[in-house]
């Protein structure tokens, strides 16, 4: 099997067969990601694809659910993605489920008879990092779209039939902010309704854009107490209906899962057992994190 660089994928793909389509982001320019820092953008030959397909058949079996890697696949055009589908379906036609990370963008960039012609090709579910639903935020972290997008372009997918999953960071909006970036996002996600919610917390790593802004005042670090306090209020303004929230990322102060609405309260008082956990001189603080 051929990958380049670090891959990535969802924490809830752990047991999910990968499949190299591109090779790093497209994008790239999020003020606080390093992870394909080193790494130039690039597609995969289909004839490589073809390979990896046929070895992934022999290895795994007749699977139903398949992940193409790397940073954000669906910004591949319509027919490459469709090509990919194709040869999979050939090749393991017990697939039913192909997924990928995608952007606000990379949505954007497709027409409506193409998103429904893709979910008809099994490409039904997408991880999509939105972060926030914070208008001044999503500028400052340069995420490639604004809100509008955000409403319209995930709307879009609703009406294709395409399952989209919302990845959202804690703490994003910096020190004085987490409330209103909390009510803002809940509001981006009750209105387009992701199959799950994947939470995890800002972190500042050298290197990336953000830790020259935090080094030079531009940005200050929310606190810890501030990241729980907006992971309670976050979870208070979400009106959905069985849709699971992780909070479980190596970033987060408190690790906390459940589905809405009924584990609501449950997930609440694990946040406030791990503030009555922490003395005040942590939760005063921003913590280090090791890891995005």
């Amino acid at each position: 099997m051929e990958f380049t660089g670090t891959t990535y994928r969802p924490p809830v793909e752990a047991n999910t067969a990968l499949l190299q389509v591109t090779i790093g982001c497209a994008h790239n320019k999020c003020t606080y990601c390093t992870m394909y820092k080193d790494i130039k953008f690039g597609i995969e030959d289909l004839t490589q694809i073809e390979k990896n397909i046929l070895e992934i058949k022999r290895v795994y079996g007749n699977i139903t659910r398949i992940f193409l890697v790397n940073g954000d696949a669906f910004v591949l055009s319509a027919r490459r993605l469709k090509e990919i589908s194709n040869l999979l379906i050939k090749h393991i036609p017990s697939i039913e489920t192909i997924s990928m990370y995608a952007s606000v963008s990379n949505i954007k960039g497709k027409s409506d008879s193409e998103l429904v012609m893709l979910r008809e090709s099994r490409i039904n579910d997408l991880y999509i990092g939105l972060e926030t639903g914070y208008e001044p935020i999503l500028e400052k972290i340069n995420k490639g779209h604004n809100l509008e997008d955000a409403y319209m372009e995930l709307e879009r997918l609703n009406n294709a039939g395409i399952i989209h999953h919302t990845g959202l960071m804690l703490g994003v909006a910096g020190k004085g902010h987490g409330v209103e970036n909390a009510k803002a996002t809940a509001k981006l996600l009750n209105k387009t309704k992701p199959g799950l919610i994947w939470a995890g917390t800002l972190g500042i790593f050298e290197g990336s854009i953000l830790n020259s802004q935090v080094e030079k005042g531009e940005f200050i670090p929310a606190s810890e107490l501030e990241i729980l306090e907006e992971e309670m209020e976050l979870l208070n303004a979400l009106d959905l209906k069985n849709t699971r929230f992780y909070g479980v990322h190596p970033t987060n102060t408190a690790s906390i899962y459940g589905i809405l609405p009924n584990d609501r309260d449950k997930m609440i008082r694990q946040i406030l057992n791990k503030i009555d956990e922490l003395d005040n001189e942590i939760l005063s603080q921003s913590v280090k994190r090791d890891s995005l």
